[in-house]
């Protein structure tokens, strides 16, 4: 373990990335009618997987980063 600090800074966004996910998942669902009706859910739709995306790309690059030795 080269750096702990460095990994927590890291490390923290990338979770709240993952429940700012869950939160907006949670939120879209239980609006989804209303959404639909001004015509707005295919845009939260859109941003819950470029969301997702971002998380996914982020574990991603601290795990490889953690597996080269730079964290």
């Amino acid at each position: 373990m080269k750096n702990t600090k460095l990994r927590i800074v890291w490390i923290i966004p990338n979770v709240f990335c993952y429940l700012m996910l869950v939160g907006l998942s949670i939120w879209v669902a239980a609006n989804s009618e209303g959404l639909q009706e001004i015509n707005r859910l295919s845009i939260y739709v859109i941003f819950m997987i470029l969301l997702f995306f971002v998380s996914i790309f982020g574990s991603y690059r601290i795990w490889g980063w953690i597996k080269e030795g730079k964290m």
